[in-house]
């Protein structure tokens, strides 16, 4: 039988003691998260026509509304199609007062019905052009109303404003005053920051253990004391071929912008577990390697115990064996018994 430790008054004001009961050990895994944009929430912005830059409207870091001017550009494309459009409208304008002097020409009998088809036909072909020409205009930015106002002032306007489509903040901007710009290049971009993702991947080996919808709780570290509670949202079905790792991504709410895209984090996984035996992290104490703890046989009687501990989660340690449910163990104090123990070894 093992030798007992006995505890003066003094020193037994110094340990709290517990039973040990089963609890819930959730299981849990950390992964290494980024701040990153909703993809979902930013647009890249670019004009509708070719032409020249002749005027900037919005600078990096202001904040925009949809339908906001960002930028302003001349072009002789846009001029041209409005030409074509405008002419295009005189010639169906033109075929329509042919095609009634025709009809009434051929009810006098002036003319067979023959060249009224004819002229009819010429009038449908004028009227594809203009569908054609409204049509290449709306591709290039014009609205219905635009449309209209040309329709009624028939003057040109040359100048096209890149307008932004969404409410949000410019990220970024590439354009210059004097640049000759395309349809396909990428102006600005706004994104909307009062909503962001946190993005980590995890091991392919783990990829079975989460799933979307499971509870995570995320740290900045840039943010100290400040931690985010939420759910997973996406979880890749696919493994990056480079690091072996699934895409999982969180919902990350900011109203007040104080996190910002690129910032590292920790993304912490959890799930509930079973029921098993836990004690406190602090009760345990290391001896030759191995973990041991104080079980209280008496009053003020203990007993250093070797124990099979597991996973630890909260400040608190699996117990795999050594202890049996409602055994009393020093769950603060163990330090200072513990060098008691040892006094009494050298005496």
């Amino acid at each position: 039988m093992k030798p007992l430790l006995e505890a003066s008054p003094a020193l037994m004001k110094l340990l709290t003691i517990e039973e040990v009961r089963p609890g819930e050990m959730r299981e849990s895994l950390s992964l290494s998260a980024q701040v990153d944009l909703d993809q979902h929430r930013v647009a890249r912005i670019g004009a509708s026509v070719t032409g020249r830059i002749t005027e900037i409207n919005a600078m990096l870091g202001q904040n925009v509304k949809k339908g906001d001017r960002l930028a302003l550009l001349n072009s002789t494309e846009l001029s041209q199609a409005q030409s074509d459009y405008l002419k295009a409208t005189s010639q169906v304008n033109l075929r329509r007062i042919t095609v009634k002097r025709a009809e009434r020409l051929l009810e006098s009998g002036v003319i067979a019905e023959a060249e009224l088809q004819e002229r009819q036909g010429v009038l449908v072909e004028a009227e594809v052009d203009l569908r054609a020409a409204s049509d290449r205009l709306r591709v290039m930015g014009m609205s219905e109303a635009d449309l209209k106002r040309l329709d009624k002032q028939r003057s040109i306007h040359s100048f096209s404003p890149v307008t932004s489509s969404i409410d949000g903040v410019v990220i970024e901007r590439n354009v210059a005053i004097g640049q000759v710009v395309q349809p396909a290049d990428s102006l600005y971009t706004v994104a909307d920051l009062s909503q962001l993702w946190l993005v980590a991947e995890i091991p392919e080996q783990q990829a079975h253990w989460v799933h979307q919808g499971d509870q995570v709780l995320a740290e900045v570290p840039a943010l100290p004391g400040e931690s985010v509670s939420g759910k997973l949202i996406y979880v890749s079905d696919l493994v990056d071929p480079d690091t072996r790792t699934v895409t999982v991504r969180m919902a990350l709410a900011n109203p007040q912008r104080l996190f910002k895209p690129q910032m590292l984090a920790t993304l912490k996984i959890s799930k509930p577990g079973a029921q098993s035996l836990l004690i406190p992290s602090q009760a345990v104490v290391r001896e030759n390697d191995k973990d041991h703890v104080f079980v209280q046989n008496a009053d003020n009687r203990f007993e250093l115990r070797p124990v099979k501990l597991g996973r630890e989660e909260a400040q608190k340690r699996e117990l795999l064996d050594g202890l049996r449910p409602g055994e009393k163990i020093v769950v603060n104090g163990a330090f200072h018994l513990n060098n008691e123990r040892l006094r009494s070894t050298l005496e």
